[in-house]
């Protein structure tokens, strides 16, 4: 059933006690994400902040569990998307000669034909209201992390149009708040909103641009869709709600948006015009993403509805709300995936702490030699697969949502000399790690069972290890009892090429027997926090250059990297954690919030991990 328009979503959110209205006064600027990160941290409700010191309430958490998730794609569980993408393929891919197979195919036809978008004439709903003079300023957008550029709209559903074709996209790319009438567009280089950039500036005409907020919350999830090219995100909407999504022309520019969002914030962008330095940005990896230059939006106009409802989220370190949105993309697409590339898929699965690219789990049907690396190869030239970082793949048998069993499969399944591939390509942007903007080194990991699979027996020499190697704080030796073949490895790090000089000692001086993973991380990673390790770990590695082989171990160089120790030319990041001040004067309003219970800072926790500097890594 779709919903039709966001107040409607949160009062099914309400009598499903999935909302929690906060009444008292709460600042937009870092204290709402403070206290949205606690609640989203421990696994609280959706939150309806009533008094934002605007016209406007501001929800967040929206989409932070999966009953909220289902409930905003109105369905019971997420899988149940995928029952329905597999019988639409089976019905599409069957031949069609008999007359029962002709009737299947025409009612296909119709109903895919009642999914498309249509425009209707007049005014919608989400023009109810239009601003006599636009300013972005009188909404309640977040500043949500303490070192972030400013505030930041966080849920914005951009249109834009090819100017050749005409072919609409629906993205979503944050947008930093400089003025009233003035923001940045933080779209990717790879994004289909950056290639109709490129189109107009060789027209050199100005871009119309129209940012929604609210409506259906299936609106904002398709924004996120890791949708090919030529497929218009409102027909995906229509599929997923089973109703047709109705458009209205936009005042001031020619692009047309659903007609029952809350906002429109329409404008346009001139591509001649010199870029606008943009950021820092406490970004979903768990790092802030640095200032970079992109394009200027310039608003000509902004309606709304009468009730209208601001929604947002904060990113950071996860798990966060948006590990929903990529939980659903994860179920939606791994159909599409497997029928149009890759046949033997039978699931993917991507870790919150990977942080959507930068692991993935596959599960496939293992019916000849080779096959694994055919599938990692494959998922590489498949869309925005192209930025996962690294690729497993593993038996129809194995449980790829049970970590402990995927990291003893490898354990159990790779040699290293035949069991590893490595290459090299596009990177997302967001990735600091990579030695070079947007583009790194990639790991593939064939962990099926071979038949020639055998095991053999680790050990550590910890007399040895004490009295030799002063620079290590911890070990952590906890997977070998679980009969898995990896250590976990903190140290402080001094000298160039320090992470490889590290190892090979251990590994040559007998410390480390028969060991085949060992990773290595900073002197100030709590190494026994396996979800802290991973998350790290992924972040910091480009496979190219931080992972390695030494007589038969794989070994991981998660440190930070610097141009001092790593020849690293690019600037590093800080982690996000919020400031004292904030913590502590929302300690001093939970009281007045009529939440269940105290929630102390996560940010309490990771703080060790700061670095000198502020967003930028001294």
């Amino acid at each position: 059933m779709p919903y039709k328009n966001l107040s409607e979503f949160i009062a099914v959110l309400e009598k499903q006690n999935e909302l929690h209205r906060i009444k008292e006064f709460i600042s937009p600027k870092l204290e709402i994400s403070e206290i949205s990160d606690r609640v989203v941290k421990s696994g609280g409700k959706a939150l309806l902040f009533e008094n934002t010191g605007t016209d406007f309430p501001l929800l967040i958490n929206a989409f932070g569990s999966e009953k909220r998730m289902c409930l905003a794609l109105g369905i019971e569980n997420l899988d149940e998307i995928k029952g329905r993408i597999d019988a639409l393929f089976k019905n599409a891919l069957t031949s069609g000669k008999s007359l029962t197979e002709k009737l299947h195919k025409l009612s296909l036809l119709r109903e895919i034909s009642s999914w498309m978008p249509k425009t209707i004439s007049g005014k919608g709903k989400c023009q109810e209201k239009i601003m006599p003079s636009p300013d972005i300023t009188k909404l309640p957008v977040l500043t949500c992390w303490p070192h972030d550029g400013g505030p930041f709209i966080t849920l914005p559903v951009v249109h834009t149009q090819d100017p050749v074709s005409g072919m609409r996209n629906v993205g979503m790319y944050r947008m930093q708040v400089f003025s009233a009438c003035k923001t940045a567009m933080h779209w990717h280089l790879h994004k289909n909103s950056a290639r109709h950039f490129h189109e107009y500036k060789k027209l050199k005409k100005k871009m119309p641009v129209s940012v929604t907020l609210g409506g259906d919350p299936i609106y904002t999830y398709v924004a996120t869709a890791p949708l090919p090219d030529n497929m218009d995100e409102y027909l995906l909407a229509g599929f997923l709600r089973k109703k047709r999504v109705k458009l209205v022309k936009c005042l001031t520019n020619e692009l047309y948006v659903p007609e029952d969002v809350d906002f429109v914030i329409e404008g346009y962008i001139d591509p001649e015009e010199e870029l606008i330095t943009e950021g820092p940005f406490g970004d979903h990896t768990g790092f802030y993403s640095l200032p970079e230059p992109f394009p200027v939006f310039h608003i000509t106009c902004i309606t709304h509805r009468k009730d209208a409802i601001y929604p947002a989220t904060i990113v950071g370190i996860p798990p966060m709300e948006d590990a929903w949105l990529g939980k659903a993309t994860e179920r939606i697409f791994t159909s599409p995936i497997k029928y149009a590339l890759q046949p033997e898929i039978i699931d993917i699965h991507m870790p919150v702490e990977g942080v959507f690219h930068n692991l993935v789990l596959v599960k496939i049907k293992n019916i000849y030699q080779g096959i694994a690396q055919k599938i990692i190869n494959g998922l590489w030239g498949a869309g925005q697969m192209m930025f996962s970082k690294i690729i497993i793949v593993l038996d129809e048998n194995a449980d790829i949502f049970n970590y402990p069993e995927v990291v003893k499969a490898i354990s159990e399944n790779v040699n290293i000399s035949s069991d590893i591939i490595f290459s090299k390509g596009p990177a997302d942007i967001l990735d600091h790690s990579a030695k070079n903007y947007a583009f790194q080194g990639k790991i593939g990991i064939d962990a099926t069972v071979k038949k020639d699979s055998s095991l053999i027996t680790p050990s550590i020499n910890k007399e040895n290890l004490s009295k030799i190697f002063d620079e290590i704080v911890k070990l952590n030796d906890t997977l070998l009892h679980q009969n898995i073949n990896a250590v976990i490895i903190s140290y402080k790090k001094s000298k160039p090429n320090h992470t490889r000089i590290l190892a090979e000692k251990l590994i040559t001086e007998n410390i480390l027997l028969n060991i085949q993973s060992c990773f290595f991380l900073d002197f100030n990673v709590e190494v026994d926090d396996l979800s802290e390790t991973l998350w790290l770990l992924l972040n910091n590695i480009d496979p190219a250059r931080d992972i390695f082989i030494i007589s038969n171990t794989l070994c991981f160089d998660g440190t930070r990297k610097t141009k001092e120790l790593d020849n690293f030319q690019r600037p590093w990041p800080n982690v996000i954690v919020m400031d004292d001040e904030t913590i502590k004067t929302i300690d001093n309003k939970w009281e007045k919030l009529g939440l269940d219970k105290f929630s102390p800072s996560p940010s309490l926790k990771y703080k060790k991990l700061l670095w000198p500097g502020k967003a930028e890594a001294e």
